[in-house]
């Protein structure tokens, strides 16, 4: 019995089961909520294709970072603050024309809780590092 039950397993042949209620959550499909089934729970299918664009676009690059500020923004993951003091020391080594400004994002570290910084960022920075570590 045992040996039967690796070999559907391990088997290339035996194929990938899928379950009928679609990837897991965070894994693609809808996210369950007020309102919204868990995934396998009945209601809709999981939406599937391309998503729809963004209206926001990515900032054009700079020629150069000569006499231009950087934040340096640590998300509040694990060792990202570190990481973005070893980063401004660099800065200030090799490129000391440079104005670089540490913050660490307000809020939760996976979602925008605030939009104090960003505010900040748009009217005093020239561009910005957003990190993460761990």
């Amino acid at each position: 019995m045992m040996s039967e039950v690796r070999y559907s397993v391990m088997s290339p042949e035996a194929g990938v089961q899928k379950s009928p209620g679609g990837p897991p959550p965070g894994m693609g499909g809808p996210q369950p909520g007020p309102g919204r089934p868990r995934p396998g729970m009945g209601g809709a299918p999981p939406r599937t294709g391309t998503p729809a664009p963004t209206p926001y676009s990515p900032a054009k690059r700079l020629d150069t970072l000569e006499n231009k500020t950087v934040y340096l923004v640590d998300i509040g993951f694990g060792g990202g603050y570190n990481f973005m003091l070893q980063l401004q020391k660099w800065f200030k080594e090799n490129m000391p024309s440079v104005t670089t400004i540490v913050k660490r994002k307000p809020g939760h570290v996976f979602m925008d809780d605030r939009n104090d910084l960003w505010e900040e960022v748009k009217a005093k920075g020239h561009a910005v590092v957003l990190g993460v570590a761990g």
